[in-house]
C-alpha cells in the first residue's frame, strides 16, 4: 500500500519552458545529462526503456501523462513509483521545474533508503540538466556518481 510520503526536488533553469520540457521528452537531449539511452521519446500511454549503460541497468518507465510544458508524468521502479516533472515558466528565459516521486509502496528503513536515493537522484540530475542547459557543460554527474570508477 502506497504511503503518503511525496519526495520533491526544484531547480530554476535559465531557458524558456519549451527547451526545459524537450529536454526531457528527447532522449537525445536527455541522454546528455540523465540515463545513456532510451528506446524512444515520451509519449502520453507508450512505455519506454530507459538505460544506464556504465550501471548495466535498465528500467521499464510508462508515460501515464503529459501536459505540454507543463507535466511529464511517469511510473517507474521497482517499486513502481510515480514521478511528476512540473514545468513552470517564470518568464521567457526562466522556468521552474519540481520533480516529485510519490506511490511509494515501501515502509520503515526500506522508505527511508529510497527517500534518500531518489532525493539525491533526482538532485544530481536537476544539476546536471542546469549545467548542460545553461552552459553546454556535459558534467558526466550521473555517471560519475556510483563506482566503479
Amino acid at each position: 500500500m502506497p504511503n503518503p510520503v511525496t519526495i520533491e526536488t526544484q531547480m530554476m533553469i535559465r531557458k524558456p519552458i519549451s527547451k526545459v520540457f524537450e529536454a526531457f521528452i528527447d532522449p537525445e537531449i536527455t541522454s546528455k545529462f540523465w540515463f545513456s539511452s532510451s528506446t524512444g521519446k515520451l509519449e502520453q500511454g507508450h512505455t519506454v526503456t530507459w538505460t544506464w549503460e556504465k550501471y548495466q541497468v535498465s528500467t521499464k518507465v510508462m508515460v501515464t501523462k503529459i501536459i505540454a510544458n507543463e507535466l511529464i508524468q511517469i511510473q517507474w521502479g521497482e517499486p513502481s513509483s510515480t514521478v511528476d516533472f512540473r514545468f513552470e515558466k517564470i518568464n521567457e528565459t526562466q522556468t521552474y521545474l519540481r520533480i516529485q516521486n510519490y506511490n511509494i509502496a515501501l515502509q520503515g528503513d526500506e522508505l527511508i533508503a529510497f527517500i534518500i536515493d531518489s532525493t539525491g537522484g533526482f538532485t544530481t540530475v536537476l544539476d546536471s540538466l542546469k549545467a548542460y542547459l545553461e552552459h553546454d557543460l556535459q558534467l558526466n554527474l550521473v555517471h560519475d556518481k556510483f563506482p566503479p570508477f
